[in-house]
């Protein structure tokens, strides 16, 4: 059988690099740290010790350098699962695919992956300000329905009472991330476990003319309680990622910089400060480990 991957489904620059990303394997290392907003891998790079690429093509700003030694990539994303379907897919090609000959490689690579953002709390302990590591992600989006991926009895379980709480039509899926990274990089930081919104407003109960049709899900989703599984905060991307992680086989954290809580309606004024403490924490226990 050809496992030749065709040029439609695989789709490459003029160049040889990878279509969205516009990476070719070299500029890629093996710690990759993504950000949503591309003005943000400036943000990351700022510290490296030396930037020895740099590229942008869309909203994928790429800086690949070192710190302290050690070789990083800092990629920013855009916002939403579906880029983040997009980068997964791309950076996993880049590694586990030739891309001259367009055929799997027999040895799989892992990656290291670690989202920097910021996200909103959904409870009154976890104030603006805090710094939180997402132990599971939970997709409200529906790009799992077009995948095929293994759950856990619990990840089940907590779609399944997601979906009858909020009285919508698909199943929420949530998935766990990398333990080991958790372990190196979570350490001072609360756990918690993220909501990932498809939007910005309506899916975060936010009304401004036009009218959620769950006006209070972020309430809804704080009091659930799932055998002492708790939702803690919420963003637009984590369960992408760990979805698209956990199936391509590479090691995914998502860090959280929280900026703002919807029960207390607190916004943190040093968001930004918060950001960059998390991004120098990160960058000195990947060294330090």
């Amino acid at each position: 059988m050809d496992k030749r991957i065709p040029e439609s489904e695989l789709i490459l620059n003029p160049d040889g690099s990878i279509y969205h990303l516009n990476l070719k394997p070299e500029h890629l290392a093996s710690t990759v740290i993504a950000v949503g907003d591309p003005d943000r891998v400036q943000k990351v790079s700022q510290y490296f010790d030396e930037i020895e690429f740099k590229i942008s093509k869309r909203e994928f700003v790429t800086h690949t350098g070192t710190y302290k030694g050690k070789r990083i990539t800092a990629i920013s994303t855009g916002m939403g699962t579906d880029n983040i379907e997009i980068f997964m897919t791309e950076l996993d090609a880049l590694v586990n695919i030739d891309l001259q000959t367009r055929i799997p490689k027999k040895q799989h690579t892992s990656l290291d992956i670690i989202r920097i953002g910021t996200s909103g709390s959904m409870r009154t302990d976890i104030p603006a300000g805090s710094m939180l590591a997402s132990k599971y992600g939970i997709g409200l989006d529906s790009l799992m329905s077009f995948y095929n991926i293994k759950k856990t009895a619990l990840e089940r379980e907590v779609g399944e009472k997601i979906k009858a709480e909020l009285g919508i039509s698909f199943e929420p899926y949530c998935i766990e991330g990398s333990a080991t990274l958790l372990k190196l990089l979570g350490e001072g930081l609360i756990h918690g476990n993220t909501v990932t919104c498809p939007g910005f407003f309506g899916p975060q109960g936010r009304e401004v003319r036009l009218k959620p049709a769950i006006p209070n899900i972020i309430e809804k989703l704080a009091s659930l309680n799932v055998d002492g599984f708790q939702m803690t905060n919420f963003e637009m991307e984590t369960a992408g990622y760990y979805a698209m992680g956990r199936m391509l086989g590479h090691e995914m954290l998502s860090l959280n910089a929280i900026v703002a809580n919807r029960i207390t309606h607190e916004f943190a004024a040093d968001a930004y400060d918060i950001v960059d403490r998390l991004i120098q924490g990160t960058l000195n226990k990947l060294v330090e480990n």
